[in-house]
């Protein structure tokens, strides 16, 4: 087993296997950068794909949720569900970092240590203690990450030089994002929250070398779906220096991902089009563009999110919100006292999609 060093590693990335494969995965990704770009209010895209990529990030380390559960979490601050609150505290951590990232354009170690602790308030910064071993399925140790806190602090260090100075390896950055996914799963640096982590790393490492703007990518959903393939191919870089294998797998993820991610952004704004023409119908006095994008901001939405997105006093709100459900647009539901209005023809979208 290859002992864990600094970057970039040694290897040589000439392998035409790689580059048809970088090759589709840029023309993905620019086709979802554009597409991402023609719903000009980026708040539907950032919060309604942000959850789903949480929810698929966290089904991965067996934290799973339902999306009624995770949109109802997001009208009643008091609805219990530890899977859901997990899942929000992802997303939460994710948009921080895209906040950080747009804020200082760079993605540094102090970031993933913010990142991190949003993720795992009761267990952040690096480890001090042994991390986890990886063990095969007759319980031997088939890997075991950096033990020594100096050693994680040298490699996290290293790791941040090589995200922000791109002469140190100049190769195109989306097989730097592979291999930074790599070094950081490898290093293992937290007691909890590595992968989550590292999935969140993913998109911001795209946003800050610019071929995403928002974080509307959920590779997430590819990794969940190839596990095996995932953990073998991880394994088989520290095994075997087979990087090549590794990068064209995570290429390919991009590419199915972001060709996912471009048909569902249509889809949104085919239903968005067809609530528009609606409510010109049918309500004229109450449509505007603010209602209509707040409606699909939140799937499941809430007096208090009317009020807020449209600057209306609450009485105005609940009447537009009981028009809508008169339009048959949205479907009114009890949590307690209070009312939430179910988008259903969005749930109903984004549910099928992250089957």
């Amino acid at each position: 087993m290859h002992k864990l060093t600094n970057l970039p590693p040694e290897y040589n990335f000439d392998d035409p296997a790689v580059w048809r494969a970088l090759n589709l995965a840029s023309r993905a990704l620019a086709e979802l950068k554009g597409e991402s770009k023609t719903i000009p209010n980026s708040d539907i895209l950032i919060n309604t794909l942000s959850l789903q990529e949480s929810k698929e990030s966290s089904e991965i380390e067996n934290i799973v949720t339902t999306q009624d559960d995770l949109f109802k979490s997001q009208v009643d601050d008091g609805f219990k569900n530890i899977a859901a609150k997990e899942v929000k505290q992802y997303a939460a951590a994710l948009l921080h970092g895209y906040r950080l990232i747009s804020e200082h354009q760079l993605l540094t170690s102090n970031h993933i240590l913010e990142i991190q602790a949003i993720l795992e308030p009761n267990k952040p910064g690096f480890r001090r203690l042994m991390g986890t071993a990886l063990k095969n399925s007759a319980g031997e140790v088939v890997y075991m990450p950096p033990q020594n806190p100096q050693d994680i602090i040298e490699l996290m260090s290293n790791l941040d030089k090589y995200i922000n100075l791109p002469e140190l390896h100049d190769v195109d950055p989306l097989i730097k994002m592979a291999i930074i996914h790599h070094q950081f799963e490898s290093v293992h640096p937290f007691y909890d929250g590595n992968g989550r982590t590292g999935r969140i790393i993913n998109v911001l490492y795209l946003i800050y070398t610019q071929l995403l703007d928002i974080p509307v990518l959920y590779l997430s959903r590819y990794i969940n779906q190839h596990k095996t393939d995932y953990y073998r191919l991880l394994q088989s870089v520290r095994v075997d220096n087979n990087w090549g294998e590794w990068i064209v797998w995570m290429l390919n993820g991009v590419s199915v991902t972001a060709g996912q991610t471009v048909g569902l952004i249509r889809q949104i704004k085919k239903l968005m089009n067809d609530f528009q023409q609606k409510i010109q119908a049918d309500a004229a006095n109450i449509y505007s563009k603010e209602l209509l994008d707040s409606l699909f901001k939140h799937p499941y939405t809430k007096i208090k999110f009317i009020e807020d997105d449209l600057g209306v006093h609450r009485q105005t709100a609940a009447k537009y919100l009981d028009q809508l459900v008169e339009l048959e647009l949205l479907t009114s539901h009890k949590i307690g006292k209070s009312n939430y209005y179910i988008n259903h023809s969005l749930f109903d979208l984004l549910s099928t999609v992250v089957k």
